[in-house]
């Protein structure tokens, strides 16, 4: 079969032809030689002319001889088939192309068809090419970071000067090499995996995305590296560009810099340690003197009430004393005797004041001494409390009632010296703040594990406020006006009753009365009871 272009059909031949004047580049067009009639030329030639006027086109045609054949003496030989030609358009601007030209005969008529290239335009775009691809170059090879370029397959095509000395290769060695070469062996396996990811879906990567990367150099070191990839593609194939560069320096200044980081946390953490126990040992001191100067005020407001306690309790019964002993001399006869007797007995009962008020300074001291010992012992409780009453009737008030009951069993194991002191004062209170005809109410309760001892009158009472400070020592309810008293009584009670086990409590209403409980938790174990 003959593929010649005689045998297509005369249209088709045609039309191929227009396709391929229209689309061939520069200027073409076909003159008749006989009569030099311009029969075509392209949309390029008629830009590259400057105009689309028919007759200023064969004008210009002609001024530049073209068409006509290769007589010009303007006309040098280029290279085979083309030559270098000069011409102008219709303002008259010189240019210099390629020339070519074709005759040919149809129909015992010649024909020339004729080409011009724009030659200083191809010269000029390969002139600025040329020095793109210089400017290129000096990127390249003169960059201060390493740059290779790769294939779809991973080898070597291109490296620069710069990643040669960073790796200690010379260039002949890596062309052709896979990239893995540069790659630690241990992780040979998942480079090859990840560029083969990296080549089906291939997308820019840029530098410092944390991952810890490391290359490895011709005598087999290694050193950190970061890494940043792009691609590109062309009628070639797929390609990697990879820039390299050597962290080795900014790795040590950030070990050095983390190395200074911890120095300074754990001397942070140091110097913490030592404000934080500099701090504990402050509060601890501040503590101390807190509770240093809340005792030295204590103590000096104690020494004040007791200033203030003493002037009172010491100079009262020593005016009686002093006074009843300058009288008695007074009365020297024998019918005076009663006087004496009465002048007496007030020295006996002042004196008997003191020495109450000394036994009370003398308890505190041995409760605070720690000196008080507990002696417990089996005891009747009726005849124990009816004792006491007996001697505490003589110091009550003209009228008043002191009466007495128990309910529960009938004897209890406690310290009786201690009970009776705490009994004795505060029916002495209940005496002292209650009115001459009032009445002292006293009751006892045992049961197996408890004893009860219930001090109830009908006298003056306390103020919240005073109920609040009730077994301080020294202090006194804000009326009790004259009545005599050290305000270490209840104090004194208080303290003998924990030291049995005891715990007191004190209900009290003003003008109303006030009732004192003391609740003792027994011990199980009996003593033999002593009649």
């Amino acid at each position: 079969m003959s593929f010649s272009i005689n045998g297509l059909d005369t249209d088709f031949q045609l039309a191929v032809f227009a396709a391929i004047m229209e689309r061939m580049p520069g200027l073409v067009a076909i003159r008749e030689q006989e009569s030099g009639r311009l029969l075509y030329i392209n949309d390029t030639g008629v830009k590259m002319l400057g105009t689309n006027d028919y007759a200023e086109l064969e004008l210009l045609i002609d001024q530049n001889q073209l068409g006509k054949g290769s007589a010009d003496s303007r006309l040098e030989e280029a290279k085979p088939g083309e030559k270098e030609c000069q011409w102008q358009n219709i303002q008259g601007e010189t240019f210099l192309g390629l020339y070519e030209e074709i005759f040919l005969r149809s129909n015992n008529k010649d024909y020339c068809f004729f080409r011009i290239t724009d030659y200083l335009t191809d010269r000029r775009f390969k002139q600025q090419l040329n020095r793109e691809l210089e400017r290129f170059g000096a990127l390249f090879d003169y960059a201060s970071i390493g740059i290779l370029v790769t294939n779809q397959w991973g080898e070597i095509i291109l490296i620069n000067d710069f990643a040669l000395n960073q790796f200690g290769y010379k260039r002949e060695e890596l062309l052709g090499q896979k990239v893995e070469i540069l790659i630690p062996k241990r992780v040979h396996h998942r480079h090859e995996q990840h560029r083969d990811r990296y080549n089906a879906h291939p997308q820019s990567r840029p530098m410092g995305i944390g991952m810890d990367l490391f290359a490895v150099r011709k005598d087999g070191t290694e050193f950190p590296v970061e890494i940043s990839l792009s691609h590109y593609a062309n009628e070639e194939g797929h390609f990697v560009i990879a820039y390299v560069n050597n962290i080795t320096e900014r790795k040590k200044a950030e070990e050095k810099i983390e190395n200074l980081n911890n120095e300074l946390e754990a001397k942070v953490e140091e110097r913490t340690g030592q404000l934080t126990q500099a701090l504990e040992l402050l509060k601890i001191s501040k503590e101390e003197l807190t509770i240093a100067l809340s005792k030295e005020k204590e103590l000096g407001d104690l020494k004040s009430r007791f200033v203030s306690m003493a002037s009172h309790e010491f100079r009262t019964p020593l005016s009686t004393i002093l006074s009843s002993a300058f009288l008695v001399k007074h009365y020297a006869e024998e019918k005076d005797q009663p006087v004496r007797n009465k002048h007496i007995q007030r020295i006996v009962n002042a004196v008997s004041l003191l020495t109450d008020t000394l036994n009370d300074f003398l308890s505190v001291g041995k409760i605070e001494e720690g000196k008080v010992q507990v002696r417990v012992s089996e005891f009747d409780i009726k005849d124990f409390f009816n004792n006491i009453l007996q001697e505490m009737q003589e110091l009550a008030k003209e009228k008043q009632t002191i009466s007495y009951s128990h309910s529960g069993e009938a004897t209890v194991q406690l310290d009786p010296s201690l009970l009776k002191h705490i009994t004795m004062n505060l029916v002495g209170n209940a005496i002292k703040f209650s009115k001459s005809d009032g009445v002292i109410e006293i009751r006892t309760m045992k049961n197996e594990n408890e004893f009860s001892l219930i001090v109830k009158d009908y006298g003056i009472g306390m103020s919240p406020e005073d109920q609040q400070h009730l077994f301080e020592r020294f202090y006194r309810g804000t009326n009790v006006s004259n009545i005599q008293g050290t305000g270490l009584g209840l104090h004194i009670v208080n303290k003998y009753s924990e030291l049995m086990n005891g715990s007191i409590s004190c209900e009290s209403e003003l003008n109303t009365g006030t009732t004192f409980t003391i609740n003792f938790q027994l011990e199980t174990k009996k003593v033999p009871y002593q009649s």
